[in-house]
């Protein structure tokens, strides 16, 4: 795919839906992370607590378990697709409203119990885009289409992170503030009603036998079938173990204040999320998949020890910058590569439940590292946490190396 390919790709009404479905599947993540964690940080709330809420996360690990009853169920309306999603986004809408009417002081066990509701809405809606998404998506369009669903959900972050927590600390207040970002979940009802739904061949499955069992059937009769999903977790793991704590580390080690933390690691770190997810992709039409995600693991995996070095040095805004900055350039990149990898890894009769199977995959360690890192700072401090985090990402980069013959021979024979 030539480079005036992948800018002309842009210009699609279906590459401009996606963007906003991808807004859409980003603005709940961060009010049930970290911006959640913001919250709890500036309420006093013990280390180890914080580190126990990331748990709200689960249903993104376990949305496979659901996701055939999404495939196999039509609403009465929309069709299989927009249906699901107008549902699910709906009940987003009303569950984060109701989070903001919550404090972490009077009510904790309530407060996580809503963020567990949001987490589980925003992981059903994850099921439905990212099924569209695949479907819609040839090989060649995978870079580009991934970097715009990545576009969408860090614009989405920028919003529910940068913009959540400036808001909070000095206009709004955290109850207003989530109303707020429930408000915007208006975004992706409007981008629903003007999606085409998605012609399958076969229709959607006849029998829940179908909808369950064929698709995990189907991919675990591949070869190398284990090691591949032990891929997709082992890939982002590093990375997520970094970030896990990275908002607390900001307020409670250098010791920067609630709106820098918002400008410059939600804000600025977020845009250079996108930036390195649209460079990711453009270069990934040039070094095809296995190359990609080579490279820009590496990078996101050298990248964690800059974190070392801010823990070492103290309160210094051009080295926060810097590593920011540097940090969430090169992890942008892995994740263009990696949403390319989960796309190519579906067979599209079944890419609803197998990605979502993937994807719940890939959130393993953005929610089981929570308690891990929080018990590893209060036992050892920030800088052996840090460089924990780079050494736990080499296991993935040298499976990716074994693997790479199976890598290159997915990219090349899946449709496209």
């Amino acid at each position: 795919m030539a480079l005036a390919d992948y800018a002309a790709a842009f210009r699609s009404r279906k590459i401009g839906l996606l963007l906003l479905l991808g807004f859409a599947s980003g603005l709940p993540l961060a009010l049930t992370a970290g911006t959640l964690q913001a919250w709890l940080a500036t309420e006093n709330v013990d280390i180890v607590a914080i580190g126990w809420f990331a748990l709200v996360g689960q249903p993104y690990t376990y949305k496979f378990l659901w996701a055939p009853f999404m495939d196999r169920y039509v609403p009465p309306f929309l069709g299989r697709r927009r249906g699901w999603l107008l549902v699910t986004q709906v009940l987003l809408a009303a569950a984060i409203v109701f989070m903001g009417t919550l404090t972490p002081a009077d009510s904790a066990w309530l407060l996580g119990g809503a963020a567990l509701t949001v987490a589980f809405l925003s992981a059903s809606q994850d099921i439905v885009f990212d099924a569209l998404r695949t479907d819609w998506l040839e090989r060649d369009e995978r870079g580009a289409g991934a970097a715009v669903s990545v576009l969408g959900y860090r614009i989405a972050m920028l919003i529910s992170g940068a913009g959540a927590l400036i808001l909070a600390d000095q206009w709004l207040g955290w109850q207003a503030t989530y109303w707020l970002m429930a408000a915007l979940m208006g975004v992706g009802m409007i981008a629903t009603w003007f999606v085409v739904e998605p012609e399958t061949k076969d229709g959607a499955p006849k029998t829940l036998e179908d909808a369950v069992v064929k698709p995990f059937a189907e991919f675990f009769t591949r070869q190398g079938a284990v090691a591949l999903l032990l891929l997709v977790v082992l890939y982002k793991l590093g990375d997520a173990f970094a970030g896990n704590l990275t908002t607390t580390f900001l307020l409670r080690g250098p010791g920067f204040s609630l709106t820098e933390v918002g400008a410059i690691n939600k804000g600025f770190g977020l845009a250079a999320t996108i930036f390195g997810a649209l460079a990711g992709g453009a270069l990934m039409a040039k070094m095809r998949l296995y190359r990609a995600l080579l490279v820009f693991g590496l990078l996101q995996a050298v990248t964690n020890l800059g974190f070392m070095l801010l823990a070492a040095s103290g309160k210094s805004y051009a080295l926060m910058v810097t590593v920011i900055g540097l940090e969430n350039l090169c992890g942008g990149m892995g994740t263009a590569a990696y949403v390319a990898l989960l796309m190519a890894l579906c067979d599209r009769r079944f890419s609803a439940t197998q990605y979502a199977l993937l994807s719940a995959l890939s959130a393993v360690g953005r929610v089981y590292v929570g308690p891990v890192a929080g018990y590893l700072v209060a036992g050892f401090g920030w800088q052996p946490f840090f460089f924990f985090s780079f050494l736990i990402a080499l296991p993935g980069l040298a499976l990716l190396v074994w693997m790479r013959n199976r890598i290159e021979q997915l990219d090349a024979t899946t449709p496209g």
